[in-house]
């Protein structure tokens, strides 16, 4: 059964399997049509910042590095036209080989073009679990419309039973992962 998450909500990532070792977190969207001249171009980018217990930025994977320096976390490519169906952009993460000093990922999503968010119709992000199978764990609605150009969308965190998701929604501003760096602190 799928969870649909509110901002704050955490869950515990359990499949029918069992614990996931292999989760993949997709980013969909569609652009909003504009004055009769048909849907807009706006480049949204996905990235997974991973961080230690203190807190401290251990890697990143977003459109200019696509896969972390070991290997565990990879992002399935840049989709610069918000053209398709279904996650438009996806990152991949084997938490079974995440380094240990890695205690959590944070998912964000930015107008790499500079669109506010108000030009977004249909965004949201979803946590499947690939280890056995295709089944989707949670989903979190990111129809945040409004003037920000980024959102802080969900985190992964490792505990001792476990790994857990929140869904924290969070409005930015920037075209890069860089540029929220400071937003995503206030959120380890």
């Amino acid at each position: 059964m799928v969870i649909a998450l509110s901002p704050g909500q955490t869950m515990s990532l359990t499949g029918r399997g069992g614990r996931p070792t292999r989760v993949r977190m997709g980013l969909g969207w569609s652009s909003r049509r504009r004055f009769g001249l048909g849907p807009g171009r706006v480049d949204l980018d996905a990235s997974a910042l991973l961080y230690s217990a203190g807190g401290s930025l251990v890697d990143q994977v977003w459109f200019g590095q696509l896969a972390s320096k070991d290997g565990s976390v990879r992002h399935t490519g840049d989709n610069t036209t918000g053209r398709g169906q279904g996650d438009l952009e996806s990152i991949r993460v084997d938490l079974s080989a995440l380094p240990a000093e890695v205690t959590t990922l944070v998912f964000t999503v930015n107008s790499y073009t500079g669109q506010k968010f108000s030009r977004i119709d249909d965004a949201s992000c979803r946590l499947v679990d690939e280890t056995y199978g295709e089944e989707e764990l949670g989903s979190f609605n990111l129809n945040a419309s409004g003037q920000h150009t980024a959102l802080i969308m969900a985190k992964l965190s490792r505990a001792e039973q476990g790994w857990t998701m929140t869904a924290i929604g969070s409005t930015a501003g920037g075209q890069t992962y860089q540029n929220l760096l400071t937003v995503v602190a206030d959120h380890l």
